[in-house]
């Protein structure tokens, strides 16, 4: 399975001054274009496609496909060892996402795991959500991105990493930095409180691993999520 990453540092683009704006490490595209995924139901409520796809990083049934809620917030904290993490999910702007930010979280399935990837040069990112620690991992199904074309990158955003259109899974990324090099490919669903961008902000201010990069010098594990 290809590495799910924002723009690649794996490809031949590398972050520094007068590369080409940077672009997805991508997977022959599901569709013509990145459309949302959710569509009305006879209940009021969205129905969202999730689709099978590779062996799951770690066991977990599909989210529920019908009848996701499509308005009002619903957060997220993420017991990390650095100190907590509370993400703050906007179902109105991307209920797929949400809906399937649940079912895993619900399921353990970010329970002992590790952000696996620190960007520090170009744009400024942590990205988490791999039960392998390694980039490779899922959670055995894609589903559609959410885009209006107008996403901003700016500090305290999270937002779905992908491997192209319409891959996404359970990785994501906290924006830790103003990332205005960032396209709109990435799917916006949530944003940490100013205490939760302090503890990112400490995790990057260590840098990048010279032996394991990307990983981040600083522990950066999450022990367990709690919804609500």
């Amino acid at each position: 399975m290809k590495r799910m990453m924002l723009a690649g540092l794996a490809g031949t683009c590398v972050l520094i001054a007068g590369c080409a704006a940077e672009q997805p490490i991508t997977d022959p595209p599901a569709s013509n274009g990145a459309t949302a995924t959710a569509s009305p139901s006879a209940n009021g409520g969205s129905t969202c496609e999730y689709r099978s796809f590779g062996t799951p990083a770690r066991p977990v049934d599909l989210p529920r496909a019908t009848d996701v809620r499509t308005s009002g917030e619903i957060s997220m904290t993420l017991d990390m060892s650095a100190g907590p993490v509370t993400i703050t999910m906007d179902r109105a702007a991307a209920p797929c996402t949400v809906n399937s930010f649940e079912a895993l979280a619900k399921q353990g399935y970010f329970d002992n795991t590790v952000c696996h990837r620190l960007v520090d040069q170009g744009i400024h990112v942590l990205q988490c959500g791999d039960p392998t620690g390694i980039g490779t991992g899922g959670p055995g199904y894609r589903f559609d991105d959410e885009l209006t074309g107008n996403e901003k990158y700016t500090a305290g955003v999270v937002a779905m990493a992908n491997a192209g259109p319409d891959t996404n899974g359970s990785q994501f990324f906290i924006v830790w930095q103003d990332s205005t090099q960032l396209t709109p490919n990435y799917t916006v669903f949530g944003t940490v409180d100013a205490k939760s961008l302090e503890v990112i902000t400490g995790i990057a201010s260590q840098g990048v691993s010279q032996d394991k990069s990307p990983a981040p010098n600083a522990p950066a594990e999450i022990r367990k999520v709690t919804l609500g």
